[in-house]
């Protein structure tokens, strides 16, 4: 098993630029945040698991609320009840794994409805 990393609090002049690359994500009552918005019920369970798996593999774990249409994802390290570059890495993660959509031209069809927003 790898051993365990120090946490590397992030300054908020950090957070801010880190932001730049998230987009839709914001900092809120100390938490990394973003509200997913999807088609429904099913499209909202989908991408929680898949949130999910993203994180277990991560070894870091997000608070999630989840609504009929929407998955709010809440980000930061618990041991040291702040924002570490740990909470960044996993928000990048999984923006790219919800966000993902077959590029056009693709031999993947793809949703052809409105997917996760």
């Amino acid at each position: 098993m790898a051993e365990k990393k120090n946490d590397i609090v992030l300054t908020a002049d950090q957070i801010e630029a880190a932001l730049k690359e998230l987009p839709g994500w914001e900092v809120r009552d100390g938490w990394l945040r973003r509200k997913y918005v999807t088609p429904g019920w099913p499209h909202t369970l989908m991408l929680t698991n898949a949130i999910g798996y993203v994180a277990e593999a991560a070894w870091h774990h997000p608070d999630l609320e989840l609504g009929y249409a929407q998955v709010v994802v809440k980000i930061q390290t618990h041991r040291v009840h702040s924002i570490t570059d740990s909470d960044v890495a996993l928000a990048k993660q999984i923006e790219v794994v919800a966000m993902w959509k077959p590029e056009s031209g693709s031999p993947l069809e793809g949703f052809p409805k409105n997917w996760v927003r």
